[in-house]
């Protein structure tokens, strides 16, 4: 049996540690390098915050597995028994450029279902997290049940570069939402964008293209602040590949679906 009440304290001691770590860091230069391209960056503190967690979970919970951005973590073909995903510094380009605007990620999944939670943005020492069928939360004080709003009302997070030509989805309907919605917003980093939906600073967050680590923490926030979170096409999420990303109160979401994702 598993004491989640007791790997949620864990977890948040862990988390708390790191984000000081991070905090840290601000006064000392940083090791960057490149991954995928030259824009994909990754620095010598989520490298560390990386193997901070894992070190500790391999000796707390040496059956669970773990997939982590940085590639440190265990190489998954399936969600199968206890596994932890993990994003160190989710915005690492903003933790480069402005010390802000990033966070600490990480999801608990048994089995391929979210249990625990937990989005920390470390510059403004703001702790989301959640626990499966227990609510969402952001430093202790429970948040409401998202309010429904109508798409001329609503703010979502959109990021500009999913409003010219690209592969990945017709833009021209996104351009189309955006220009019907009360206003968009970019933070540039996943989780953040997603943990402002649970707690009602934004109405929705679209992105076409995010790994599992991206969105593993931030989807459960949302479900348990009463969201709902597919792909862009309402489809269920591949919790171990990369998804479009669409999260938003219910009414709102099926409405943006029908009305600009899906309509021909």
């Amino acid at each position: 049996m598993v004491n989640w009440t007791e790997m949620d304290q864990r977890i948040k001691t862990w988390i708390m540690e790191a984000g000081s770590s991070i905090r840290e860091s601000f006064k000392h230069s940083l090791s960057i390098h490149t991954k995928s391209n030259p824009n994909d960056l990754v620095t010598n503190i989520d490298k560390e915050t990386e193997r901070f967690f894992i070190a500790n979970i391999r000796k707390v919970y040496p059956g669970h597995r773990i997939l982590g951005e940085e590639g440190q973590g265990d190489d998954l073909a399936s969600l199968k028994g206890i596994v932890w995903i993990i994003d160190p510094i989710d915005g690492t380009t903003n933790f480069i450029h402005q010390q802000r605007h990033f966070a600490i990620s990480i999801g608990v999944y048994e089995n391929g279902v979210g249990r625990l939670g937990y989005i920390y943005d470390v510059a403004h020492d703001e702790l989301y997290y959640a626990e499966r069928g227990k609510g969402a939360y952001m430093n202790g004080v429970r948040l409401p049940s998202l309010t429904e709003v109508s798409v001329e009302k609503a703010l979502i997070a959109l990021n500009a570069t999913w409003l010219v030509k690209n592969r990945y989805f017709d833009e021209k309907k996104l351009v189309n939402l955006a220009v019907q919605v009360r206003g968009t917003r970019s933070y540039g980093s996943a989780a953040l964008e997603l943990a402002y939906v649970a707690a009602g600073r934004l109405d929705g967050y679209l992105s076409m293209r995010l790994s599992p680590w991206d969105f593993a923490a931030g989807k459960l926030l949302v479900e348990e602040a009463g969201g709902c979170v597919t792909n862009l096409f309402g489809e269920d999420l591949n919790m171990i590949k990369i998804n479009s990303v669409f999260a938003g109160a219910p009414i709102l979401h099926g409405r943006i679906l029908d009305e600009f994702l899906l309509k021909d």
